[in-house]
């Protein structure tokens, strides 16, 4: 019954700390205590834990108290690490002052990683509003954790962009940390028409455009009537705006193409109307009679020749006739 005791608590203890929110590190810290000699070992060794998890809860409060599950993977398994070589390595003095040696070094190994986090992981944020989900270091229990913009606001820069016209321009708003947002944020396209200057615009000068997963959207065959003020927004499903940008798009006309000169042709003289394309009246009635005549000539030839061929085709099978009628007499005789 004492060694159930003595492990009930120091698993109860361990609910509360960062380190211990991971179940291998529980069940380790167990195995290490019930691996005591004697019970009086045992008693020291819960006490050795309790006090180890007041330090790992301080370390986690001055450093927000929260972490994410990649941060407590690599703590859990950099303080697994050196466990098991403790346990593999030969101790010769007292196994109390051992323990808080491992003990301590799993305090340093969490504070690394949680320092680490809380400057570069958190609130990776430079503009924008994220929430997402961590873990609480003294419930183990996930919540949500805000990082609101540091300017105060969900606006986040404007950018220029220029193309020639008949080109295309892709616009992207993505940033790493919208991975981080909880729920399924879309990205909002909309535009306000017009050359992009000074002017302050009105939500109500833009028009929407499409509402999608995807962080980027390509314009295509661009003209001079689509350059104007592009924004993207990033929505949660209730519209909360966790970022937004600007796109100032201009499309420059393409130069203009080089004609080549049409060259004019000197006038005729004056009183001559010969073309060999326009044939005046009195030179197309002579060219028609020729080539009438012409045809009548050819028809006529082919005709004769015609004529001469079959004559001579009749005559020649007559001869064959006869002499066919030749050869049958001599042999009836």
């Amino acid at each position: 019954m004492l060694l159930m005791l003595v492990s009930l608590l120091c698993c109860v203890a361990s609910a509360e700390a960062c380190l211990q929110c991971d179940r291998r590190i529980r069940l380790l810290h167990e195995d290490f205590v019930l691996s005591a000699p004697t019970v009086d070992d045992q008693i020291e060794m819960k006490k050795i834990c309790d006090h180890a998890y007041v330090t790992y809860r301080d370390t986690s409060r001055e450093r927000k108290g929260v972490i994410d599950p990649t941060t407590l993977y690599r703590a859990r398994t950099e303080y697994q690490s050196e466990f098991d070589h403790f346990l593999k390595t030969e101790h010769t003095g007292s196994v109390t002052f051992e323990a808080i040696q491992i003990l301590e070094k799993g305090r340093k190994i969490l504070e690394k990683h949680l320092d680490t986090f809380t400057r570069d992981g958190l609130c990776p944020n430079k503009c924008g509003l994220l929430k997402r989900r961590v873990m609480d270091c003294f419930s183990c229990r996930y919540k949500i954790y805000i990082c609101p913009s540091p300017s105060g606001q969900q606006d986040c820069g404007e950018y220029l962009v220029q193309t020639e016209e008949g080109g295309q321009a892709m616009l992207n708003c993505f940033l790493p940390w919208h991975r981080l947002l909880l729920g399924k944020p879309e990205y909002h396209y909309s535009w306000a028409p017009g050359l992009p200057g000074p002017k302050k615009l009105k939500e109500s000068d833009f028009q929407a455009l499409v509402v999608t997963d995807d962080s980027s959207v390509v314009l295509n065959q661009l003209n001079m009537d689509e350059q104007g003020t592009y924004r993207c927004s990033l929505r949660g499903q209730n519209g909360t705006v966790f970022y937004r940008v600007t796109f100032l798009l201009t499309v420059t006309p393409l130069p203009d193409q080089t004609h080549r000169p049409v060259i004019t042709l000197p006038a005729l003289p004056h009183g001559y109307n010969y073309s060999p394309f326009q044939p005046t009246a009195g030179l197309l009635v002579p060219v028609i009679a020729m080539v009438t005549a012409l045809g009548l000539a050819a028809s006529v030839g082919l005709t004769v020749v015609l004529g001469m061929i079959m004559s001579q085709r009749r005559a020649a099978g007559e001869t064959r006739r006869k002499r066919k009628e030749g050869k049958h007499v001599q042999n009836l005789v």
